[in-house]
């Protein structure tokens, strides 16, 4: 029997599946159903890709690399005693590599394709669809760049995230359990909350659904509640369970290289631009705003606390004026192309302040052992930036307010600060409950397949040696 054309284009039922995030109490399907084919659809928007846009993205995406390995590693590397250098290396050198496959396998797909309002869906799982004519649009209606570019930059966020992590816990964490704890954490931690932050319909499509926290309103230029804040409540929680150091609080446990970990702090200063001015997705007025500020929302925080560290302590430290400038690019991430060069100065400051509050008393004060400061400057400095952004985002403030895609005119407004403030905070809050709670529940499930601790006399001689058979450093 012949079967009529019109039956034979008859829609096709796209692939299901589903997750459970344990005690966060939300399902959050991977996919999504699609509606049948229309017989005529319309017709896609004509993007424009401009070469200096695509130049821009690829050499941020670099930078981001740079930042991570080796300038993260190094940092990291610097900060611990000498007999586990090469395991911190390791630990953020193989986080880099792994996360990189399993972003291309199905990490894009679950952040940035349509789901629900809690993750996305597998419709580019492998990189379906994504190849050379493919585009993601920016920020600019009509404006995109290849979709490659996108996918890779994405990427280097997903990697340097679970990195950041490892420094709570540094030389004391199996190197099994930490690459099996990675793959767990980005698939159900990361992927989900990058969907909530920053998945939308884009300028041509704004009234599409998007992620949760996007639709509170909640805005993060680069990272605040997805890296930093994710990332920091991550190492907080992994740092509780795990426990402290052998000899915490007892045997002498200062870094082993000042100068590797100022040169890490270095090339993460400059990987940051791209970090940052890299998440306007175009080469614009606004990039260079991100830029700027990333000069000097970093410097004001370092200054801080070098002045803090010599008005408290009688002498400033170079772990003082790196750890000030760490905090300094925390806090500023999220505000980067939203907030003006003297608001963030401002930022800088008071993120120093309090982060340097919680790095000296609050730590010492309940006694967890969180080894490189993840919590007390990630995280601290993460809600610091992403709450101080709703405030600074305003024109009368110097910000550059936030656009209203709904309007013919894109015209930038602000909504006020107690709204703005209030869904800043509920962006915060979603992050911290998703990541801590489901962050537990995964060091628990690693925990009962691999461990997560090294013996104690592993842990006494060393990581570099018990672990992976090497020295950082001979006689």
């Amino acid at each position: 029997m012949n079967i009529p054309s019109t039956l034979k284009s008859a829609a096709r039922t796209a692939l299901l599946g589903a997750f459970t995030l344990g005690a966060l109490g939300t399902i959050a399907a991977f996919a999504q159903e699609a509606a049948p084919a229309a017989p005529a659809a319309p017709a896609a928007p004509a993007f424009t890709v401009d070469k200096g846009d695509t130049t821009w993205m690829m050499i941020s995406t670099i930078l981001v690399l740079l930042m991570t390995i080796p300038g993260l590693a190094l940092f990291y590397g610097g900060l611990v005693r000498a007999k586990n250098m090469l395991s911190v290396l390791m630990q953020v050198f193989t986080i880099t590599s792994v996360v990189m496959i399993v972003w291309v396998f199905y990490g894009y797909s679950l952040a940035f394709t349509p789901g629900n309002a809690f993750v996305g869906g597998l419709s580019k799982m492998f990189l379906a669809g994504v190849d050379v004519t493919t585009v993601s649009e920016t920020f600019t209606k009509g404006v995109a760049i290849p979709e490659l570019v996108f996918v890779i930059f994405q990427m280097s966020f997903a990697c340097i995230t679970p990195a950041l992590i490892v420094g709570a816990f540094a030389e004391r964490v199996k190197f099994s359990a930490v690459i099996l704890f990675t793959i767990l954490w980005v698939t159900f931690v990361y992927f989900p909350i990058a969907h909530m932050v920053w998945f939308w319909g884009g300028p041509s499509a704004y009234s599409d659904p998007s992620g949760l926290i996007f639709g509170f309103g909640a805005i993060d230029f680069a990272g605040g509640t997805v890296v930093h804040i994710n990332a920091g409540i991550a190492g907080l929680v992994g740092a509780l369970m795990i426990g402290k150091r052998i000899g915490y609080n007892k045997d002498i446990m200062a870094p082993h290289s000042m100068t590797l970990t100022m040169v890490g702090a270095s090339l993460l200063w400059v990987g940051w631009f791209g970090f940052n001015a890299g998440s306007n997705l175009e080469a614009n007025a606004y990039a260079v705003l991100a830029m700027v500020n990333t000069f000097v929302a970093t410097a004001a925080a370092a200054v801080t606390w070098i002045v803090l560290e010599t008005l408290l302590r009688g002498k400033a430290s170079m772990l003082g004026a790196v750890s000030g400038a760490v905090t300094g690019l925390v806090a500023v991430t999220p505000a980067a192309g939203f907030a003006g060069p003297m608001g963030v100065i401002v930022l800088g400051i008071v993120a120093a302040c309090v982060c340097y509050f919680f790095v000296s008393v609050v730590k010492n004060k309940f006694g967890y052992d969180d080894s490189l400061d993840v919590f007390g400057i990630h995280c601290v400095g993460g809600i610091i930036g992403a709450l101080g952004t709703g405030i600074l985002v305003n024109p009368a403030l110097g910000g550059a307010g936030i656009v209203d895609y709904s309007t013919a005119d894109f015209a930038a407004g602000y909504a006020g600060t107690a709204t703005q403030l209030w869904s800043q905070f509920k962006g915060v809050l979603v992050t911290v409950l998703w990541s801590g709670i489901g962050s537990a529940i995964l060091y628990k499930i690693v925990d009962m397949i691999v461990g997560l601790r090294p013996t104690a006399d592993a842990e006494r001689e060393g990581l570099d040696l018990t672990a992976h058979g090497e020295a950082a450093y001979h006689p």
